[in-house]
């Protein structure tokens, strides 16, 4: 058996993960699946392959994140690159992808320190109720929902979290809670499956650890053709998810996820094998340069 890693994190105790599922689909091909901290001290060179997976921590210590993607790309394959992983980590990647056309959620872009600015930002985008978060962040962490009336009052709660945090501002689209948000899912360019996340009742947070509710759907076509002017604009890619919210006719674009995204393989019973089926068409050809 050839084998290959999942890099995760220390313990996942409090998170909803799947990606055991795929471990079957994968041994059928030929792979032994361990699942290793990012953190241990660990021979990479041991593995023909590392698929970064559930390393769900990585946004206290991005640099070290980093700087142990580098160690394993120095010695094995990783999936995703190290390269689309620190073009994705900071999400100034939504700017990129609105130069290219792409519709995303209208974004104001705050330096560390700056926090003072916030209200600016926020007569720019004639929001009334907004979303401040960190551009580099996950899990929703240190994700504010605020109006123009509660900002004052968590002035030097916001003052401190970005401090030496970039952030960014966004307009609070009331359709995360009445419709919710959809994620489309791609291995090696290919759409795979779509669901559904809607928050819990008096929260705006989808993720599953925060209380949300998430189903599988099918993506009408204008759904799939907003996903599909996504991901043509990037390299073939392992997996990729592209997280989208309807505002009117369109859909816009929230979240780009290249690195750890959750695939939601319980949602789609044949998600895991097409999975496992990408991972192996990939490693019967070179890594790309």
């Amino acid at each position: 058996m050839r084998r290959v890693a999942f890099l995760s994190m220390d313990s996942l105790d409090e998170f909803v993960f799947d990606d055991d599922l795929a471990v079957e689909p994968l041994r059928a091909l030929g792979w032994d699946v361990e699942t290793v901290s990012w953190q241990a001290r660990e021979d990479w060179s041991r593995f023909e392959a590392v698929i970064i997976r559930t390393p769900w921590d990585y946004q206290d210590a991005p640099d070290d994140f980093l700087r142990v993607l580098a160690e394993i790309e120095q010695v094995t394959r990783l999936e995703n690159p190290l390269r689309i992983v620190r073009w994705n980590l900071p999400k100034t990647y939504l700017r990129e992808m609105e130069g290219l056309g792409i519709a995303i959620v209208p974004t104001r872009w705050g330096e560390a320190g700056a926090s003072d600015d916030i209200l600016e930002h926020v007569e720019a985008l004639g929001a009334d109720e907004f979303i401040v978060k960190p551009v580099i962040s996950a899990n929703a962490d240190n994700t504010f929902r605020l109006t123009r009336v509660t900002l004052p009052g968590r002035s030097d709660e916001i003052a401190e979290v970005f401090a030496r945090r970039a952030y960014m501002v966004q307009p609070f689209l009331q359709n995360v809670i009445d419709e919710g948000e959809f994620s489309l899912f791609y291995f090696n360019g290919e759409h795979s499956h779509t669901i559904l996340k809607t928050p819990k009742s008096g929260d705006f947070r989808v993720q599953e650890e925060h209380g949300g509710v998430i189903q599988p759907v099918v993506a009408e076509p204008a759904l799939r053709e907003a996903g599909s002017q996504t991901i043509a604009n990037l390299p073939n890619l392992l997996y990729a998810r592209a997280d989208f919210v309807r505002e009117g006719s369109a859909f816009l674009l929230m979240e780009l996820e290249l690195i750890e995204p959750a695939l939601y393989f319980r949602m789609d019973p044949a998600s895991a094998t097409r999975f496992a089926q990408a991972f192996q068409e990939r490693m019967l050809q070179p890594i790309p340069v």
